[in-house]
């Protein structure tokens, strides 16, 4: 049995799952926002309250919305910012009495849909979340690939590709810089393209149930969308080459992306033909914390 954990910043969710993927128990509760030793408590008590529920001394395996620094084995890079800094997986090993495996929130999406979501099967998969941010975590082989700086996947930090006129230098990024992927395919980025052309604010919620019940406005807003989608990913396409690659997150649900985008990423995608298939997450919402889980291979978590 092992335990993944998804701490995010307004929630903690966490599933105990069998050697077969089955679920066995869940809880979310609200994360103690902008207070450490809460949250350390707080993961703490959802492990025991799943163990309770199953059986005592699953492995742990915990995604978070940041990375441990490889120089420092301090949470960096985190948007939950009262982690950052922090050595979060040696105090968690200290409160659980074992080793726990972190790693970002991305990669265990990725993780969750290679094992047995969407892309189950490949062996190179690319997982993106489109939400409130933009993020991205590889796979290879089943592992999630973290990288000499364990930044593996950050696309989302990269300046869009291929960028118009009317795109460039673009919006200021929390990063520092400007023109990231992620103010343009984040939630508030589609938000943010609405507002510029009907000059009026929408949700990125509000503009898909638009586009959906066919607004023109909205409709021209998810084509300018899918083609800076298509515009970022062939990009991705040009340097990974992955087999598959997942779309997660909310902004996820729009469904004439998985038609639209790839109709378009061939125009920059350094090939004769495109064999990479785009699609949408199996788990959902989900996926994220059965990653985590699967962040112990069998033998490991069976020997924990």
């Amino acid at each position: 049995m092992r335990i993944g954990i998804d701490l995010g910043g307004s929630k903690i969710e966490g599933v105990a799952l069998d050697a077969a993927g089955r679920e066995h128990a869940r809880l979310r509760i609200a994360t103690p926002t902008g207070d450490y030793s809460a949250t350390l408590a707080a993961i703490a008590a959802v492990v025991a309250d799943l163990e309770a529920r199953t059986v005592p001394g699953c492995s742990v395996g915990i995604g978070i919305p940041g990375t441990l620094s490889p120089a420092t084995g301090l949470v960096k890079n985190a948007n939950a910012t009262w982690l950052i800094g922090r050595p979060l997986d040696r105090d968690l090993a200290a409160i659980l009495g074992r080793s726990v495996r972190i790693a970002n929130d991305a990669n265990c999406f990725a993780v969750s849909e290679a094992h047995d979501g969407a892309a189950a099967g490949a062996a190179v998969v690319f997982g993106v979340i489109l939400g409130t941010g933009v993020g991205g975590g590889i796979v290879i082989d089943g592992r999630p690939l973290t990288g000499g700086n364990a930044i593996a996947g950050e696309w989302g930090h990269n300046p869009l590709p291929w960028s118009k006129a009317d795109e460039r230098p673009g919006p200021a990024c929390y990063c520092g810089r400007r023109g990231c992927i992620e103010m343009f395919l984040s939630g508030p980025g589609l938000s943010r393209t609405y507002r510029t052309i009907a000059g009026t604010p929408a949700s990125a919620a509000e503009v898909a149930r638009r586009a959906a019940a066919g607004d023109g406005t909205a409709l021209l807003t998810v084509e300018r969308y899918a083609e800076r989608l298509a515009r970022a990913l062939a990009g991705v396409i040009n340097v990974l080459d992955p087999d598959v690659i997942v779309l997660g997150g909310g902004v996820s649900n729009i469904p004439t992306l998985y038609d639209r985008v790839p109709e378009l990423w061939g125009r920059w995608v350094f090939s004769d033909r495109v064999a990479t298939r785009l699609a949408g997450a199996r788990h959902g919402d989900a996926s994220g914390v059965r990653g985590a889980a699967w962040l112990w291979p069998a033998e490991a978590a069976a020997a924990r």
